[in-house]
C-alpha cells in the first residue's frame, strides 16, 4: 500500500471515529449488558447475584409472559396487513399526481414524525367514554381503552394511523423507480389496469415490501410508547405487550434479570421472524429494474 493510499485510509477511518464510537457504546454495548443482567437477579438497590438460567425458565413458564407474547402477535397480525395496505393505496394515489398530493405527502407523515407518547395522550382523550370526541361524534357511549374485546383494535388503529405516512413514503419511491417504458409496452400489448397492477407493479415492488414489511414488523413488536399512554397495558392485560411487560418488570417490579430475559426472548423473536421474512422474499425479489 502505497503513502496516498495509506493516507486515505487513516482519513477515513479518523472521520468514520464518532459513528463507530457511538455504535459501539449505545448499540453494541448495552447488548451484552443485557445479556449479562439476563443471568442475573438485581433490584437496583442490592449487589447483583448470579442466578444463570434461571431468569430464562420463569419467564417461560409464567403465563404472563405467554399472554404478553400472544397480545403481541395480535396486535402485529393488525397492524402489519393493514397499514401495508393502506400505504400501497395511498401511494398509488399519490402516484398518479394529482392536484394536491404534495399537501397530502406533508399531511401523511406528519403523524410518523410526531412523538408516539404525545399521540397516544391525544388518541386516549379521543377515546375517552366520557367526554371524548369519538363519542361525542357517534352520538353513543362505547368503552374503548376499557374492553377486552376493543381495547386491543383501538390501539392497533392509532398505530396504523401513525405508520401509514411512513409506509406510503417508501411505496410511493419504490414506484417511482419503476420504469415508464414496462407499462408503456404493456399498455401497447393490451393489457388493462389490473393486470399492469399484478404483473409489473406489485411484483417489482417487491423489494419495498420486504423492506417495508420487515421494519414493520421490528417497530410492532416492539411498540410501547402508544400502547403505554393509552392503556398501561389494560384491561386486565389484553393491551400488555411485550416491551410493556418489560418495563412492568425493570421499572416496577424491580426485576431486571427478568426484564434484561425478556428483552432477549424479544431478540431472539425478532430474529427468527426476519429470517423466515429473507428466506420466503429472497427468491422472489428483483433488484435490477433497467
Amino acid at each position: 500500500m502505497n503513502t496516498l493510499a495509506r493516507r486515505e485510509a487513516r482519513t477515513g477511518c479518523l472521520l468514520l471515529a464518532p459513528s463507530l464510537f457511538g455504535v459501539g457504546v449505545f448499540l453494541i454495548l448495552p447488548v451484552f449488558v443485557v445479556l449479562a443482567l439476563s443471568l442475573t437477579q438485581w433490584n437496583l438497590i442490592s449487589p447483583a447475584r448470579w442466578v444463570g438460567l434461571a431468569n430464562f425458565r420463569d419467564i417461560l413458564t409464567d403465563p404472563k409472559v405467554g399472554n404478553s407474547v400472544l397480545v403481541t402477535a395480535f396486535f402485529v397480525l393488525i397492524v402489519i396487513p393493514v397499514q401495508t395496505v393502506l400505504g400501497l393505496v395511498a401511494a398509488l394515489l399519490l402516484n398518479r399526481r394529482l392536484p394536491g398530493s404534495s399537501v397530502f405527502r406533508v399531511v401523511y407523515v406528519i403523524p410518523w414524525i410526531c412523538a408516539p407518547l404525545a399521540l397516544g395522550v391525544v388518541w386516549r382523550w379521543i377515546f375517552d367514554p366520557s367526554d371524548g370526541a369519538l363519542n361525542a361524534l357517534t352520538g353513543q357511549r362505547v368503552e374503548w381503552l376499557s374492553s377486552p374485546v376493543l381495547a386491543l383494535p383501538a390501539v392497533a388503529s392509532v398505530t396504523v394511523w401513525s405508520q401509514v405516512g411512513y409506509v406510503t413514503l417508501f411505496f410511493l419511491a419504490g414506484l417511482n423507480a419503476i420504469p415508464d417504458q414496462l407499462y408503456e409496452a404493456a399498455r401497447i400489448d393490451g393489457a388493462g389496469s389490473r393486470q399492469v397492477f399484478w404483473r409489473i407493479t406489485l411484483p417489482l415492488l417487491r423489494p419495498t415490501t420486504f423492506f417495508v414489511l420487515v421494519t414493520g414488523v421490528i417497530s410492532s413488536f416492539q411498540v410501547f410508547d402508544t400502547v403505554y399512554a393509552m392503556t398501561k397495558g389494560g384491561p386486565a392485560g389484553h393491551t400488555d405487550v411485550i416491551a410493556s411487560r418489560i418495563y412492568y418488570e425493570a421499572f416496577e417490579a424491580f426485576r431486571l434479570g427478568r426484564a434484561a430475559a425478556l428483552a432477549v426472548l424479544l431478540f431472539v423473536l425478532l430474529v427468527a421472524v426476519t429470517v423466515g421474512q429473507q428466506l420466503y422474499f429472497r427468491r422472489r425479489i428483483t433488484y435490477d429494474l433497467s
